[in-house]
């Protein structure tokens, strides 16, 4: 399958220029702890991370990843998860990220969920994490911390977080509110931690899994370039746009009320921006066009 080739072929993807990985696997503290044949994670994705997508990476050799909060309610998780044990033998994880949402999720529910499905392998990410990586934690759980920011990486180190996923401001979803790039991240997150990291935020290439082991990553974490694959539960018209996309095919929205996201740039996403800027802070004046549970 699609993954499968672009996790190990060696020859040019057709979705993209630069090869991936090459045939030989890389070992590194990521694949030796987690038990995985490359250095790749599948970030999660909302409404992407299905059992599908999650299993069809881990079966290709690295790390699928479903997303809990794409399912209504935890105990639809619990049925993508056991869907997703059905699909692959091999490790995957879940992320759970917290966010400021008009009406919270009931997280503790889905971490429960996650922990009695027998998830070995949880991502967290968005909000304070210390109650959520110490309840992992208690139950074996191998966390990995993702954040935008080093001093959020040390706080993440701090409470008992065995890896952490360095998001720079390149990524798509929730860049956070820092504005940090991965050069400059990377370069920090190896000097001042003390557990291991891998890149994230605009990963696409063995090029930039080169570039991230030498700056001392332990692999990388990628999301959209995941999303244009055959296996991604997406429309084909998305994933030929996210193809021919350039680098300025994204755009930030929701900068007004501290939940920035990045999002390909459409006239949805210019309405949005149009609205904050004419009703800074105000999420109810745009609410319609970001709800995703239409």
């Amino acid at each position: 399958e699609e993954i499968a080739r672009l996790l190990t072929n060696h020859k040019r993807s057709v979705l993209h220029p630069t090869p991936l990985i090459v045939r030989m696997p890389i070992k590194t503290k990521l694949t030796e702890a987690l038990g995985i044949e490359h250095p790749l994670i599948q970030g999660g994705m909302h409404f992407v991370g299905y059992a599908e997508m999650a299993a069809a990476v881990s079966n290709g050799g690295g790390l699928g990843t479903i997303t809990a909060l794409t399912q209504p309610n935890a105990e639809a998780l619990r049925k993508e998860i056991r869907k997703c044990k059905a699909l692959t033998k091999k490790p995957f994880a879940v992320n759970l990220t917290l966010l400021p949402v008009v009406t919270a999720p009931d997280y503790g529910s889905f971490a429960k969920v996650i922990v009695e499905e027998g998830v070995k392998i949880v991502e967290t990410a968005g909000r304070n994490p210390k109650k959520f990586i110490k309840f992992f934690k208690e139950n074996g759980c191998y966390v990995i911390h993702k954040c935008v920011a080093i001093r959020h990486a040390l706080t993440a180190q701090r409470l008992g977080a065995d890896m952490i996923s360095m998001d720079g401001f390149e990524c798509g979803g929730h860049p956070g509110e820092e504005d940090i790039g991965n050069w400059i991240l990377l370069a920090q997150a190896a000097r001042k931690l003390k557990i291991p990291f891998v890149a994230s935020g605009g990963c696409a290439n063995g090029a930039q899994l080169a570039a991230a082991l030498a700056l001392g990553a332990e692999g990388m974490n990628m999301g959209t370039r995941f999303m244009a694959t055959k296996e991604a539960p997406i429309r084909p018209e998305i994933k030929k746009a996210l193809v021919e996309g350039d680098e300025r095919a994204t755009t930030l929205v929701m900068r007004s009320v501290g939940n920035t996201e990045r999002v390909y740039k459409n006239s949805a996403a210019e309405k949005v921006r149009e609205i904050e800027a004419e009703n800074p802070g105000d999420f109810m004046a745009f609410r319609h066009l970001v709800n995703t549970r239409h």
